[in-house]
C-alpha cells in the first residue's frame, strides 16, 4: 500500500499485513509442499484507496504425492498370478496341502515340462516354495501373506474351491510309522501342537529344521525324553518331514523317534503287527489331550 488516506477517513490509514508489504507471511514451515502462483501486479481500487490482492497457494502434486513407486513390483506379482493355469496351481495349494509338479500339472491341464516352467515362475515370485524329500519335490505356498491374497481374490471372483481329499486308507491316515517317528493325522497334528506350545522353534528362515526352546527342554524332560542323548545321535536332531497321506509336516528325527519310543513304551499307541498303523488306546487319548492339547 502507498499509505495514502482514504476518502471519509481522513487522517486514518489502512494497516499492511503485520510482517510484509504485500500479501500473506506464511511460516516456511507451512509453505511446502505449496507454491505462490504470484501477486496480481493490478491493485484494486476501493473506496478512493487501493488493496493490495493477497497471492494465492497451489497445489504442486509431485511434490505431495510422496507415494513409495512399487507399481511395477505389484504388477509382476499380479502377471504371475493372472495366468489361468498358475491361478489354478495357486488356489489348490490354498488347503495347507503340498503337492508334486506332477499332480499341479493335472489340476493345471498343462504338461508336466509346462507345470514346471509355471512353478518357476511362481518361485521366483516368492508366490510358491519347494520342499524336496528323497527324489520328490513337494510345493505349497510360501507364507501366510500369499494365501491372503488368494483368499482376498477368491472371495472378489466368488469361486469357492474343493477341499483335500487323501486317498489313504483310513488306518494309516490316522496313525502310523514313519520310519521311526509317528505320522498321519496325529502326526501331524503333534507337529501343529509342539509348534503352538513353544517347545519348537525353527532353526533357518525355511523353518524345516529345529531346536528345542527352555519350554520344551522341560515338557519333553517331563516325557522321560533325553534330550543330551538324542543330540549326540548321528542323525539330524528335529525337523519336518512331509506327510505322504496330509502333504503337511509331521515331526521326524531323533526328536521324532523318541516321541514314538515313548508312546508306545507307555502304551499310547500299539503297532500293528502286518502294516505301518498305529492304533491310538484310551490310555493314548487321554495323555494327548492332557499332554498336548489333542482332542479326537
Amino acid at each position: 500500500m502507498d499509505g495514502r488516506p482514504l476518502a471519509g477517513n481522513r487522517g486514518r490509514r489502512i494497516a499492511e499485513p503485520e510482517g510484509q508489504a504485500a500479501g500473506l507471511a506464511l511460516p516456511m514451515s507451512l509453505m511446502a509442499p505449496w507454491q505462490p502462483i504470484g501477486v496480481v501486479a493490478a491493485s484494486v481500487g476501493c473506496m478512493g484507496g487501493i488493496l493490495p490482492v493477497v497471492a494465492h497457494q497451489q497445489f504442486v502434486y509431485h511434490q505431495t504425492m510422496k507415494v513409495e513407486r512399487n507399481d511395477a513390483a505389484i504388477s509382476a506379482v499380479a502377471a504371475a498370478i493372472a495366468e489361468p493355469a498358475r491361478a489354478r496351481m495357486l488356489c489348490c495349494l490354498l488347503d495347507a496341502h503340498a503337492r508334486t509338479s506332477t499332480e499341479l500339472a493335472i489340476v493345471a491341464d498343462v504338461t508336466p515340462s509346462t507345470a514346471s516352467a509355471h512353478l518357476q515362475r511362481l518361485k521366483s515370485r516368492r508366490l510358491v516354495k519347494v520342499f524336496a524329500q528323497g527324489k520328490h519335490r513337494y510345493y505349497s505356498l510360501e507364507g501366510t501373506n500369499v494365501a491372503a491374497a488368494l483368499e482376498a481374490l477368491s472371495v472378489l471372483g466368488g469361486e469357492s474351491r474343493e477341499p483335500f481329499v487323501p486317498r489313504t486308507p483310513d488306518p494309516l491316515r490316522a496313525a502310523r510309522t514313519c520310519y521311526d517317528h509317528i505320522a498321519g493325522t496325529l502326526g501331524v497334528a503333534l507337529h501343529d501342537r509342539l509348534k503352538a506350545l513353544g517347545w519348537l522353534s525353527p532353526r533357518s528362515r525355511a523353518g524345516t529344521s529345529y531346536e528345542v526352546t527352555p519350554a520344551g527342554v522341560k515338557a519333553f524332560a517331563a516325557l522321560g525324553i533325553d534330550l543330551d542323548a538324542c543330540r549326540t545321535q548321528r542323525r539330524r536332531f528335529a525337523y519336518a518331514c512331509l506327510d505322504w497321506s496330509e502333504r503337511r509336516p509331521h515331526i521326524a528325527g531323533a526328536v521324532g523317534a523318541a516321541l514314538l519310543s515313548v508312546a508306545l513304551k507307555r502304551r499310547w499307541l500299539i503297532q500293528d503287527t502286518d502294516t505301518r498303523s498305529l492304533t491310538i488306546t484310551r490310555a493314548g487319548h487321554r495323555e494327548m489331550h492332557t499332554r498336548f492339547g489333542l482332542r479326537d
